[in-house]
């Protein structure tokens, strides 16, 4: 009776009257056993089960080891609401008088991990490593130099409340980051990069707290205030507060940026804070080799001091020169009192890219320091993004 009910399992459609294994004939009576269908009655599928029991029990082993390895992948992958992006920068470098001379070699390897849980929200996870203790002549806007260490760099919560207001939360969270900035230069050094104002539009923090509403006509307002590491708004840490106003047009962007940040001596406790403004600007060309034009001045003023400092910045962005862009800029190398002669610093970079995931850039930079200590810095950095 099991050879009459193997013959009608070769007679079926699958194998239609062709000879076949005793393996294939048991996968496919799993089949029919799995679908709950087919074409004999259930004695005859009865019997063959009794006939094929031993090829159906190897056929059960590899589906179940396949599951097996399927929920270990699983089990060890991202979630489907998590992505991930990083990327390694290599510099090679070379500096010519300053507080050293020397040719330089560094990378900073980082990357971002972001999860959503309702879909509008995020949880943002950074983390960098860098084999260099500072950035390269103190000038350069090089990542994070953590000095060959793992570092977790960065951890905040982004999330909505209603349409218009977006609130963040976080630890190594600057308050600038809830900030629209009008700047349309991509910096090669790091001063230069904030483009006249590394104070107000920069204002930095550990634990922090803001958000920025958007008032949906091209009118954002952003505010934040942040803590050291041990608390937020106590006696023990040094607060930080700033604020934020940006308009973005068509062509143009203004923002504004005010920042107050405590700072208490440890003998007296005689507070010393200190305030800062900051504007930028820029207006972008549609047809022209000229991209962009970019300009900004900052202030600070410390209680206590008789003098104010300020600080100016001009850049030009050429974005189609051949398969990259050009930047150049000037601007003062940082804030500096008023009865002070300015540190200056100029720019000069060419940009491309090599493939979909490379680029590379080139530049030279020239700081000018009162204190007769130039430097020039020639340098090249390598891009890789994944």
């Amino acid at each position: 009776m099991a050879y009459d009910s193997l013959k009608d399992l070769t007679n079926s459609p699958k194998f239609n009257g062709n000879s076949v294994t005793r393996l294939d004939a048991a996968a496919e009576l799993n089949n029919l056993i799995a679908g709950g269908e087919g074409l004999m009655n259930g004695a005859a599928i009865d019997r063959l089960s009794d006939e094929l029991g031993s090829e159906l029990a190897i056929i059960k082993g590899r589906v179940d080891g396949l599951e097996a390895r399927v929920n270990g992948l699983e089990a060890s992958s991202f979630s489907s609401t998590t992505t991930m992006d990083g990327g390694v920068d290599v510099l090679i470098g070379a500096t010519d008088g300053g507080a050293s001379e020397a040719f330089q070699f560094q990378y900073v390897w980082d990357i971002d991990l972001d999860t959503s849980f309702t879909g509008e929200d995020k949880l943002e996870v950074g983390i960098a490593a860098g084999n260099a203790s500072i950035e390269t002549g103190g000038v350069l806007d090089f990542g994070e130099p953590t000095s060959d260490e793992l570092k977790v760099i960065d951890v905040n919560y982004t999330f909505p409340l209603g349409d218009n207001l977006t609130m963040k939360v976080g630890d190594s969270l600057k308050i600038s980051k809830n900030f629209d900035n009008a700047c349309a230069y991509d910096g090669l050094t790091d001063e230069l990069g904030h483009c006249g104002d590394h104070k107000a539009h920069q204002v930095g923090g550990d634990v922090s707290f803001g958000g920025q509403y958007d008032f949906g006509n091209g009118f954002t307002f952003g505010a934040g205030i942040a803590g050291a590491s041990d608390g937020l708004l106590t006696k023990e840490d040094s607060s930080a507060y700033g604020l934020n106003a940006a308009y973005s047009g068509d062509n143009y962007g203004i923002s504004v940026a005010y920042a107050m940040v405590e700072a208490e001596t440890a003998t007296s406790g005689t507070k010393n804070d200190s305030t800062y403004w900051g504007v930028i600007g820029s207006y972008s060309f549609d047809d022209a080799p000229l991209s962009s034009v970019s300009i900004g001045y900052g202030t600070g003023d410390t209680e206590g001091s008789s003098t104010n400092s300020s600080s100016w910045f001009a850049g030009l962005m050429f974005d189609e020169v051949g398969p990259g862009k050009v930047g150049l800029a000037v601007g003062t190398d940082g804030l500096h009192a008023s009865n002070a002669t300015e540190d200056m610093l100029y720019e000069a970079y060419y940009s491309y890219d090599i493939n979909d995931g490379m680029s590379q850039t080139l530049g030279v930079y020239y700081q000018e320091n009162n204190s007769g200590t130039d430097e020039t810095g020639v340098v090249a950095v390598t891009s890789f993004s994944f």
